[in-house]
């Protein structure tokens, strides 16, 4: 039986993927060709924050660990911060008032970088490890902030500077460091009966600059491009990190499930990106509604 460590993030993610895919039962079939895709981005960022959520419930004090020293009620922060992740989950999951879940979401990110992330960065400044992390969840910022984009239109330059610049860092990690697994570079080697396995790494990499690239300087091509990013990140998800869970060993459950999780939330961060390129269809995840809204009311 799964301990209650693995269940609960399981589940979570389950039931707000199967919201995400009803609240998108008419948006997926209206958009055409890669354009599906980027209608799951929403459901591919929200469903890693009900786990990560979920997590924060049942793994609270090793995670507790992990709130900065100086700062008191170190179990209130958990769970407090796990709370705002499911809430968001669901909101973006079920598209209801999306887009302030995500600009809330963006600050509280912006916030972990600035007090988790750059000390521990400027402690040990030679450690690529805690680079990654600061940088990944700067990305996640960047895709909340993409999101926020639909009624905010100065976030837009912030969103895809936020993200282009941790994808243009982890193309150089992935050519630096093929071995690893790829997505996310972080401590995780790539399996032995992954064929060519340094192949993966150089090829996402490319991809990676190229992404980041086009959409550092607003190309025109950087909306398919992000999207073709995103659609091998999600492949990535399906069959090298979820294969890398379901092989694991009971210790090495809850490791396996976040890798799964954060890939995917890397991987909706770059189709939230690539959705406010130019060259497509209204954003999605967001209701006709919120899209009429005026700006102010965001603000």
């Amino acid at each position: 039986m799964l301990s209650r460590l693995i269940f609960w993030p399981w589940f979570a993610g389950l039931v707000t993927l199967v919201g995400g895919l009803f609240a998108a039962r008419k948006s997926f079939p209206a958009a055409a060709g890669l354009e599906k895709v980027i209608v799951l981005g929403p459901i591919f960022f929200s469903v890693p924050l009900a786990v990560f959520g979920a997590e924060h419930f049942s793994n609270t004090r090793s995670i507790s660990q992990i709130v900065p020293a100086w700062m008191p009620a170190h179990m209130f922060w958990t769970y407090f911060v796990g709370l705002a992740l499911i809430c968001a989950g669901v909101s973006i999951a079920l598209r209801i008032r999306a887009h302030i879940s995500a600009m809330l979401l963006g600050i509280m990110f912006i916030c972990f970088v600035l007090t988790i992330h750059i000390p521990n960065v400027a402690a040990n400044p030679n450690n690529r490890i805690l680079w990654a992390v600061a940088l990944r969840d700067l990305a996640f910022a960047g895709g909340a902030f993409a999101l926020a984009a639909t009624v905010m239109t100065p976030l837009r330059i912030a969103a895809r500077v936020l993200v282009a610049v941790p994808l243009l860092f982890f193309a150089a990690e992935h050519f630096l460091h093929p071995e690893f697994a790829p997505g996310v570079p972080l401590a995780k080697v790539t399996p032995d009966w992954v064929p060519i396995r340094a192949f993966w790494g150089y090829l996402t990499g490319t991809a990676l600059l190229i992404s980041g690239a086009t959409v550092l300087v607003d190309s025109r091509r950087a909306r398919l491009v992000a999207t073709l990013l995103g659609s091998l990140i999600t492949l990535l998800v399906l069959f090298l990190y979820l294969p890398i869970f379901l092989a694991a060993a009971q210790p090495a459950l809850l490791e396996g499930i976040n890798y799964v999780a954060d890939t995917l939330l890397f991987a909706g961060i770059v189709l939230l990106a690539a959705a406010i390129m130019p060259g497509g269809a209204s954003q999605p995840g967001v209701s006709r509604d919120e899209e009429r809204a005026p700006t102010s009311r965001a603000q």
